[in-house]
């Protein structure tokens, strides 16, 4: 009765991961990996020179090696990238929703694996498998960087299991032409000989093939060429201003900081058993995970697995714990279906600019397209080869990124510094396509509400709907011009449609009652300071504020 139970525990813990990491497809970046995978496929070669943007060959570099990394940035997941169109190709979106769930899942069951090792303990290797997957879901995403999860879970296992070294170096050939997080397989291979060198153990088999990962994994267009490019990231301020190499908050707790801690905890209390190639892989894994959001996944791939391996207590659970763990997670599953938010085996369609992309390909519209960053990747997937975009999620030119920013934002000249209206026009931009907000933090892109002005004539509404607006100088024949102030129309049904989607980010509603209070509309300032302060959100004095005196308006 028990191997039963505890077979039905583990079925359902995979169907459970299963369901957890098929959320739909709602990543900006995934439309140009889609397309770069295509591009390499198609024409037999690399993406370099950059064929999807038109701004990138003219740019100038902002800091010395931009031109390596920019070369780096374009070559240096390929593979990645082509096996991704081929999944594609073979299973549509669907398919990729549940190859990256597959995937995840599998991560998270080589993770139980060795917390079952460690431990011997059923119940211990499910714990710890849904523990990394509660850091793990945030990583839910079509990205070259979800095979470096699985290589880097596979890597641990196999130098774990020591039975089949020889795996290593064809796995590690592979891997560094996917993505370029390879080197964290050589912390784990490098620990591990640095503790039989530390004992005066012998195993040439462990050196061996440590040595020839190393060497196989400068079989690349980049040779080891990574270090070179983290470097040169520090150079960036495109790269500083990306929320993902931003260090994690360890408050309010998270699944991560909960398993830092518990980690760091347990062991420092039982350190006289802790093995040396623990305590190494551990100090550097959490070291980067603090260092940056997009590197927590280590502690998820690690912590796990120490916990198992030293805590302290044998724990003496009953018969039927199997039983109600079972239960417990069909619960949960039970749950994410109800929500659903599981088994989304299809595109958020609601997040891109599809309507856009439809109005401009039913014109033949072929202008210079000015976009903004977010919705680089989707026309690229939608519109090229006719259409080439401005700027898109690669990060391709600092140069680019810094005109960008003043365009959208609507920047006055400055300090030197040309207005976003002038660069506009020395880029001889003829169409736009943008959304009106950053998402997370309810920003306004000035550039939007500086074209709704009726006074100006240069820019012509043409399309909106509740993702973007499209204004162009030359409307196409039989296309007629909507009335600019449309463009506040559209910035409500954006608004309401991304808090209806992530009600986590409100910002905008409160961004949006700023704008109308600037042009007068009180009412309406009114309705969405209101929206606002009806979500959760931190304290809000100014808000609040606003709010009694709108509402004695």
């Amino acid at each position: 009765m028990a191997d039963r139970a505890q077979i039905a525990m583990v079925a359902l813990a995979a169907v459970f991961l299963f369901g957890l990491f098929s959320a739909e497809i709602y990543d900006t970046d995934f439309w140009w990996h889609l397309r770069t995978g295509q591009y390499i496929v198609e024409a037999h070669g690399l993406p370099a020179p950059d064929p999807f943007a038109w701004t990138t060959a003219a740019a100038r570099d902002a800091y010395p090696g931009e031109a390596r990394t920019r070369w780096f940035n374009l070559t240096h997941e390929w593979l990645a990238q082509v096996l991704l169109y081929g999944v594609w190709r073979l299973g549509g979106f669907p398919g990729v929703v549940a190859v990256r769930a597959l995937s995840m899942t599998g991560v998270c069951a080589l993770i139980g694996w060795l917390a079952w090792r460690r431990r011997k303990s059923i119940l211990g290797a499910a714990a710890g498998s849904l523990a990394a997957a509660g850091v793990l879901a945030m990583f839910a995403l079509d990205r070259p960087y979800q095979l470096t999860f699985l290589f880097l879970a596979i890597v641990l296992v196999l130098v774990e299991d020591r039975r089949r070294l020889w795996l290593l170096p064809p796995l590690f050939l592979i891997w560094a032409n996917c993505h370029s997080g390879y080197f964290l397989g050589w912390i784990v291979l490098g620990a591990h000989c640095a503790e039989r060198l530390v004992r005066r153990e012998r195993d040439v088999k462990l050196w061996m093939a440590s040595a020839a990962c190393v060497a196989t994994s400068a079989v690349n267009p980049n040779g080891f060429g990574v270090f070179r490019a983290l470097l040169d990231y520090r150079k960036s301020f495109l790269q500083s201003k990306l929320l993902e190499w931003t260090p994690m908050p360890l408050w309010p707790p998270s699944w991560f900081s909960a398993l830092l801690f518990l980690a760091a905890v347990v062991l420092a209390w039982q350190w006289r058993r802790v093995r040396l190639s623990d305590w190494l892989i551990f100090v550097v894994f959490g070291a980067a995970s603090l260092s940056a959001q997009r590197n927590v996944f280590l502690t998820a791939m690690i912590a796990p697995v120490l916990i198992a391996a030293y805590w302290p207590w044998k724990l003496r659970l009953p018969s039927a714990s199997a039983a109600l763990a079972a239960v417990a997670i069909a619960v949960m599953l039970a749950a994410g279906v109800v929500r659903g938010s599981f088994f989304q085996f299809r595109v958020a369609e609601w997040k891109f600019p599809s309507g856009a992309a439809d109005f401009l390909l039913r014109h033949g519209v072929t202008g210079r397209l000015f976009n903004t960053y977010e919705y680089g990747g989707y026309l690229m997937w939608r519109l090229w080869p006719r259409e080439r975009v401005f700027i898109d999620g690669r990060a391709l030119s600092e140069s680019v990124f810094q005109d960008y920013a003043r365009m959208l934002y609507n920047h006055d000249e400055s300090d030197g510094q040309p207005s976003g209206e002038s660069l506009i026009d020395r880029y001889g931009i003829e169409v736009i396509v943008m959304n009106t907000f950053e998402a997370s933090g309810g920003t306004v892109y000035l550039l939007a509400p500086s074209l709704a002005d009726p006074s100006q004539a240069r820019w012509k509404l043409v399309h909106q709907d509740a993702q973007s607006v499209v204004f162009m100088r030359n409307p196409p024949a039989g296309v007629q011009p909507l009335s600019s102030v449309e463009v506040f129309t559209h910035m409500e049904a954006e608004c309401g449609l991304h808090i209806a989607h992530e009600p986590q980010y409100t910002r905008c509603a409160r961004s949006l009652g700023q704008v109308f209070a600037r042009v007068g509309d009180f009412a309406r300032a009114r309705k969405w300071v209101g929206v606002y302060l009806q979500h959760p959100h931190p304290p809000d004095p100014q808000a609040e504020e606003a709010w009694q005196r709108l509402s004695g308006m």
